[in-house]
């Protein structure tokens, strides 16, 4: 349903290294880059991720309420990478866990203190 989600950055360099680093760990590739706009695509041409420099040329912030997540294959994959996410500089918004019947996720703020997770759902 959704094609694609960006995130704000006040400092591309930075904060592409720190998602460039996340993204192939989980099986995205880079897909183009401009001086102010980095996307990624997922594994297998699945929704992607941009990261910006405001067009507006005004600070970067983060939206209030806006969350963005990423679907792993395993709680143990869910771990590992919310573990990876915080060595690299995230902050923790909630570390990985089970939150209810089925669904297993860490929350973290990256760089720029965009809200995101990693999770797994098993509704199974």
């Amino acid at each position: 349903m959704i094609g694609y989600v960006t995130i704000g950055t006040n400092d591309l360099k930075r904060s592409s290294a720190f998602w460039e680093t996340l993204i192939t760990e989980i099986g995205g590739n880079r897909m183009m880059e401009t001086d102010s706009f980095i996307a990624w695509i997922g594994p297998n041409g699945s929704t992607g991720m941009g990261l910006n420099k405001p067009f507006d040329g005004k600070p970067a912030t983060v939206g209030n309420g806006v969350m963005v997540a990423f679907e792993l294959e395993s709680p143990d994959h869910v771990d590992k990478m919310y573990t990876r996410a915080i060595e690299l500089g995230a902050s923790c918004e909630g570390p990985s866990g089970p939150r209810s019947d089925g669904f297993y996720a860490g929350y973290f703020r990256d760089l720029d203190g965009n809200k995101c997770n990693f999770y797994y759902m098993n509704m199974g």
